[in-house]
């Protein structure tokens, strides 16, 4: 298999027919390194939205239980992608996600722009930082992808194309994104396990270059200082240069998928799929309040 033999195949498949399969294609064999970050990316931009950030605070699952809570959400969303929709693990995933979601009063617009970051924020960062551009069949597929598992979570008025994806993620991140101190620490506590999963004396370097590759708006939500602009362009250049070196190499052969991942640190022994993500905190966002005899008041 050559390079590119790859990215043929996947152009003479139908993005909307095969829109899983293309997606599966793309993300656990051209760019796994690139997905991983780029979802990594997208759930955090999602903090700077005071509504989302304020509730993860809430809940602490991202402030207490930061490890879990980041390889729980991947492995979920990373069980549809190897097993498709229409599977055991994939219903099992899907039925877990929605599980967590309704235990809260979480409004559809928030619902939807989450769903926009996954659409969006791997195309940017591949087209920025991967080892060649997404093909018009990978972005159709990749949205087709996420308004499925849009519909199977309940959110209404799901953006038909990428464009439109693109220009809600954007127009919402303009209007609402802004500072809230709960948000700062799901933040400070997200940075803080990247940092946690290389040696130890790395850590304040690994924190700015992460900060390097964030996007004034999210910078300025958290209040983080400017990296410098030296810092940011060696950062960013590196990044870059990761990905040409990597077109350089033969084509992956066997699938990589976010279970692989050695980020991935909480299950030595296995999961359970039915097991993964959280639980309700009552009152919390609207979570019932359980009395000692059974009944629920809000």
């Amino acid at each position: 298999m050559q390079r590119f033999d790859r990215l043929a195949q996947i152009r003479r498949m139908d993005p909307y027919e095969d829109a899983s399969e293309i997606y599966r294609l793309t993300s656990a064999y051209e760019f796994p390194w690139d997905f991983t970050r780029a979802l990594e990316l997208a759930l955090y931009r999602t903090y700077a939205v005071p509504g989302i950030g304020r509730l993860l605070a809430e809940t602490a699952e991202l402030t207490d239980r930061t490890q879990k809570r980041y390889d729980d959400t991947s492995l979920l969303l990373d069980a549809v992608v190897e097993h498709g929709f229409d599977s055991p693990q994939g219903h099992t995933a899907v039925r877990r996600i929605n599980q967590m979601h309704r235990s809260y009063d979480i409004g559809n617009d928030d619902m939807r722009y989450v769903l926009s970051t996954f659409v969006v924020m791997p195309k940017r960062w591949i087209d920025a930082y991967g080892w060649r551009r997404m093909s018009r069949h990978e972005i159709v597929a990749s949205t087709v992808h996420y308004r499925t598992l849009g519909r199977h979570m309940g959110i209404k008025d799901i953006p038909r194309s990428y464009e439109e994806f693109e220009a809600l993620l954007d127009a919402y991140e303009e209007a609402h994104f802004g500072w809230d101190e709960g948000a700062r620490r799901v933040s400070d506590a997200t940075l803080d396990l990247m940092a946690s999963w290389y040696p130890r004396p790395l850590a304040p370097v690994l924190r700015a270059s992460t900060l390097a590759l964030l996007d004034e708006p999210l910078l300025r939500a958290f209040r983080y200082q400017q990296p410098g602009t030296a810092t940011r362009a060696f950062v960013r250049r590196a990044v870059r240069l990761r990905g040409r070196a990597v077109r350089l190499l033969p084509p992956r052969r066997a699938p990589h998928y976010a279970r692989q991942n050695w980020e991935i640190k909480g299950y030595p022994d296995g999961y359970r799929l039915e097991e993964l993500g959280t639980r309700p905190v009552p009152g919390v966002r609207g979570c019932p309040v359980r009395h000692v005899g059974g009944s629920a008041a809000q």
